[in-house]
């Protein structure tokens, strides 16, 4: 389901004397970050911070934000979820943010039966997987575009054509 605010990681410590902090991105690559000019502390967007710089660090992204020139100011922040708003992300046709794909309901393209709801997903990297939450347990479901005929995130519809006897013991 789109969100106008998603997740974007978290500040787990300081960085230097200046009020500089050290973010853990929850997204593919810590380049993403460096995309945003502005972050908010809130999913409901109402409190933003301009981000000064950020520069990727390893796997974390050093960040400057505005108001924060101290180490005890970063300090305080450390634990910190911070969000993107998402129509300041470009992401390719077709691609949608796990965040977004999280509660969508799972159907039968040609049945419409419901097996259940996206849990989780996993990157694998050959391909994600879904972790389906279904009446009878967790089913996890490969996500490749041989069995999905649709992802409509709007509607939190996904729509599928199953494996045989991944959703039952049938042969």
């Amino acid at each position: 389901m789109i969100k106008n605010y998603l997740e974007l990681g978290q500040i787990v410590s300081t960085h230097g004397v200046k009020g500089e902090v050290r973010f853990d991105p929850w997204c593919d690559s810590p380049d993403f970050v460096k995309k945003f000019k502005t972050l908010y502390f809130d999913p409901s967007g109402e409190k933003s911070v301009k981000v000064i710089s950020a520069r990727p660090h390893g796997n974390i992204v050093i960040l400057m934000l505005e108001g924060v020139a101290t180490v005890d100011e970063a300090r305080a922040l450390r634990g910190t979820v911070l969000y993107m708003k998402r129509s300041d992300a470009r992401l390719p046709k077709g691609t949608w943010f796990i965040q977004e794909l999280i509660g969508c309901s799972v159907v039968d393209a040609d049945t419409g039966k419901v097996y259940g709801e996206i849990t989780d997903v996993t990157s694998t990297g050959a391909n994600d997987v879904y972790s389906i939450k279904t009446p009878s347990g967790e089913v996890l479901f490969p996500a490749v575009k041989e069995f999905i005929e649709s992802t409509d995130v709007e509607e939190g519809i996904i729509q599928i054509r199953p494996i045989k006897g991944i959703f039952s013991d049938e042969d």
